[in-house]
């Protein structure tokens, strides 16, 4: 089973785009998915039409996967499933730091899957807290989303530099360009320099894209109704680039 995240410490950069696109690409090539909406604002499972899970029984590790395994729900595609978010997650942290190995539990919580999925995917809500710990310390691989611009590079190397300071592993986060538009001279600029300082960019660019845009009034994933437009052969791509990453990790 591999676990992948679509995390960015900065919101509106694609990241629940990236992350709902990711598990229909991933489910398109036979594994059986999980989407995990970790964010509070739900919108993942917005996209599949499922509505917000039921509040979580937050006592240990075990009560914390009951629960998530009651909420599980099919979505219109068979072989993939979410599991909604809650309003509640906000106290995740809070939850967190009253367990014992508080930066490891979400781990302990996802195995409980491993028989029954060959993926899940998580989309994380956009800070760094206790809840993103587990979150980095229960990956196989982060996907991260970045626009081209200053800011959003800025955001890149404070994360490259808490994973250096955590004595993380550097190596398990994969950037990549998220909503670029080719017309922008910044932009082009960017995409061309800031690779060289990451070894771990990825090749793949995602454009921006109207048809993306669409997902919240057609409520699916872009790969569902626009099958081969720029933007869904690009997640395709980037779905073939994370499975070439993770096939020899040993978290399988």
């Amino acid at each position: 089973m591999k676990i992948i995240s679509s995390y960015s410490i900065k919101g509106g950069v694609g990241k629940t785009a990236l992350a709902v696109n990711l598990a229909f690409a991933f489910h398109e090539t036979g594994r059986r998915t999980l989407l995990l909406d970790l964010d509070p604002q739900g919108a993942a499972a917005f996209y599949f039409r499922v509505g917000n899970a039921k509040k979580l029984n937050m006592d240990d590790s075990r009560t914390i996967a009951a629960d998530l395994r009651k909420n599980i729900r099919e979505s219109d595609f068979p072989g993939l499933d979410i599991i909604p978010s809650n309003l509640a997650y906000r106290h995740f942290d809070v939850i967190l730091n009253g367990m014992s190995k508080s930066r490891k539990q979400l781990r302990k919580v996802l195995d409980e899957f491993r028989s029954d999925y060959d993926t899940i995917l998580m989309d994380c809500p956009p800070n760094i807290t206790l809840l993103s710990e587990n979150v980095f310390r229960a990956s196989d691989a982060i996907m991260v989303p970045v626009i081209p611009t200053v800011l959003s590079q800025r955001t890149l190397e404070q994360l490259f530099s808490f994973f250096r300071d955590e004595e993380l592993s550097c190596d398990m986060l994969h950037p990549f360009f998220s909503m670029a538009q080719k017309i922008n001279k910044m932009h082009r600029e960017i995409i061309e320099e800031l690779p060289q300082a990451y070894p771990g960019f990825l090749k793949t660019v995602i454009p921006f894209s109207v048809n993306v845009e669409k997902m919240g009034i057609r409520r699916m994933p872009l790969l569902a109704y626009s099958n081969n437009c720029e933007a869904a052969l690009a997640y395709r791509s980037l779905c073939n680039e994370i499975i070439s990453i993770t096939k020899s990790d040993p978290h399988s």
